[in-house]
C-alpha cells in the first residue's frame, strides 16, 4: 500500500508541476527560432568559445524581461499596446507599435526564407515555390485551427532541438576550456564582435517575446474565467505560479542556445570553418550525432531541416501574432487566436498583412542565412526602447499596484535595458 500511495503521489506531483507550464514555456521554445539558431551558429561558427558566456549571464535578464511582461499582462488583463495606449501619449504607442510591426515583418521573412532554404536541403524543389507553400500552410492553419491544438503539434517539432545537447555531450570537449569560456566574459571592440552579441542578444530578449508572453498571459486569464468587470481577479499564488512557468520556459531556452554556441564552436569553428554561407553549411554542426550513421551528412541535414521548419512554424505565428496583438489593441479591435476571423477581421488582416509582407521580403535577394543574424541584430536595436517602457510600466505603482516590481526586478531591468543600449550605441559607433 505504501507504494502504491508513493506513485498516486508522485503522479500527482508530476500533474501538477506540468499544469504550470504555460506561456513562459512557449515563449521560451519559441525563442529558438530559426533566427536564434542561424545567430548563435554563426556566432560560434565565427568567434569559437568566444561568446559562450552569454547564455549564462543573459539567463537573469531575459528571466527578468519576460517576467515583468507576464506580470504586466496577468495583473491588467491587458498586452503591452493596450497598458501604453491607457496610460501614455498616443505618439509613443504609434512609435511602439510600429516598432513592433516592422521588427515582426521582417523577422517572419527571414523565418520563411531559412524554412524555405532549409527544405531545399532534402527536397529539390525552387526556393520561391518552397516561400509560397510555408507561407499558405502557416496562414491556413493560423486562421482556421485552434492555436492551442496547431502550437501542441509543433512543439513535438520543436524536440529536434535535443539535437544540440545530445550532440554537445557525445563529441569530445575541452571541458575546463568550455566552462571557462561559459563564465569569464571575454570582449572585442570591433565591429564584428559588437554586431553578432547585439544579434546574440537581439534574438535572446527580442521584442515579438515581450506582447506575446503580455498577451498570453492575458488568453490565460480570460480562458480560467478570472475576469469581473475588466480586471483580473488574482493574488500573490497566481504570480508565484507564472514565475514558476517563466523561470522553467528561460532556463529550458538559455541552456539550448549554450549548446548552439558550444556544439557551432567545436565541430564549425574548431574545424576551420568561421563564417556560415548556406543551411548546409549550419547543419554540419549536427553530423557528429550521426558520424556512425550511413548517409550521415544527410541524416544531419534531416534533423537540422526538421528542427527549423517546426520552429518556423511555431515562430512565424507568433510573430505575426504578437505584432497583431498590439495593432488590435491600440484600435480597440476584438484579438485573439481562440475565436475565428470572422470575429475579429482586423486581428486576422495584420497576421495575413504582416505574413505577406515577410514573404516577399524573400524575393528582393537578400540571401536566407545572412537575412536571419541581421534580423536579430535589427531586433536587438529595436529593443532598447521597448525595454525602456517596460521598466516604467512594471516599477508603476499606478498601474502594477501591489505587484510593481520589486528592488530585484527593477535593478535586472534596468541593467538590461542600459547593457543592450551599450552595445546598440558601441555598434553604431563602429561604424
Amino acid at each position: 500500500m505504501p507504494v502504491k500511495h508513493n506513485s498516486k503521489y508522485r503522479k500527482r506531483k508530476i500533474r501538477k508541476f506540468f499544469s504550470l507550464l504555460g506561456p513562459g514555456l512557449t515563449t521560451g521554445a519559441a525563442d529558438d527560432d530559426p533566427s536564434g539558431i542561424a545567430t548563435y551558429s554563426q556566432t560560434g561558427a565565427q568567434f569559437g568559445y568566444g561568446q559562450l558566456w552569454t547564455a549564462l549571464y543573459m539567463l537573469p535578464f531575459m528571466t527578468a524581461v519576460q517576467e515583468a511582461c507576464a506580470r504586466i499582462g496577468l495583473v491588467t488583463g491587458k498586452g503591452i499596446a493596450g497598458v501604453i495606449k491607457e496610460h501614455y501619449s498616443s505618439k509613443v504607442l504609434y512609435g511602439v507599435v510600429g516598432l513592433v510591426v516592422v521588427a515582426n515583418t521582417i523577422n517572419i521573412g527571414a523565418d520563411i526564407g531559412a524554412m524555405a532554404a532549409a527544405a531545399q536541403l532534402l527536397i529539390p524543389i525552387h526556393f520561391v515555390v518552397l516561400t509560397l507553400i510555408f507561407t499558405t500552410v502557416i496562414l491556413v492553419l493560423e486562421i482556421f485551427t485552434n492555436y492551442r491544438v496547431y502550437s501542441r503539434i509543433l512543439k513535438w517539432l520543436a524536440l529536434t532541438l535535443l539535437a544540440y545537447p545530445i550532440t554537445a555531450f557525445i563529441i569530445d570537449q575541452p571541458w575546463a576550456t568550455v566552462l571557462k569560456a561559459s563564465v569569464v566574459p571575454h570582449f572585442e571592440f570591433t565591429f564584428d564582435f559588437l554586431f553578432i552579441i547585439t544579434g546574440v542578444f537581439g534574438t535572446t530578449i527580442t521584442p515579438y517575446m515581450f506582447f506575446w508572453q503580455a498577451s498570453q498571459e492575458v488568453e490565460e486569464v480570460n480562458a480560467k474565467g478570472m475576469m469581473r468587470n475588466g480586471k483580473p481577479r488574482i493574488g500573490w499564488p497566481h504570480i508565484h505560479a507564472m514565475r514558476k512557468d517563466n523561470n522553467i520556459g528561460m532556463i529550458i531556452s538559455e541552456f539550448t542556445t549554450w549548446c548552439i554556441l558550444l556544439v557551432a564552436g567545436t565541430v564549425l569553428h574548431n574545424n576551420g570553418v568561421t563564417d556560415i554561407q548556406t543551411a548546409a553549411d549550419a547543419a554540419k554542426a549536427l553530423e557528429p550525432l550521426v558520424h556512425s550513421f550511413p548517409d550521415s551528412g544527410y541524416l544531419a541535414k534531416l534533423i537540422f531541416s526538421v528542427g527549423i521548419i517546426g520552429l518556423g512554424m511555431l515562430a512565424v505565428p507568433v510573430l505575426s501574432g504578437s505584432a497583431a496583438y498590439a495593432v488590435a489593441e491600440a484600435f480597440n479591435w476584438n484579438a485573439s487566436l481562440n475565436i475565428n476571423i470572422r470575429k475579429a477581421h482586423g486581428f486576422y488582416g495584420i497576421i495575413i498583412i504582416s505574413t505577406l509582407i515577410g514573404l516577399i521580403i524573400n524575393f528582393v535577394g537578400i540571401d536566407p542565412v545572412k537575412a536571419l543574424v541581421y534580423t536579430a541584430v535589427i531586433n536587438g536595436i529595436a529593443a532598447v526602447p521597448l525595454l525602456f517602457l517596460i521598466v516604467k510600466i512594471a516599477a508603476s505603482d499606478k498601474i502594477m499596484g501591489e505587484f510593481k516590481s520589486g528592488w530585484l526586478s527593477k535593478t535586472l531591468l534596468w541593467a538590461t535595458f542600459f547593457i543592450m543600449g551599450a552595445a546598440a550605441v558601441a555598434l553604431f559607433f563602429t561604424l
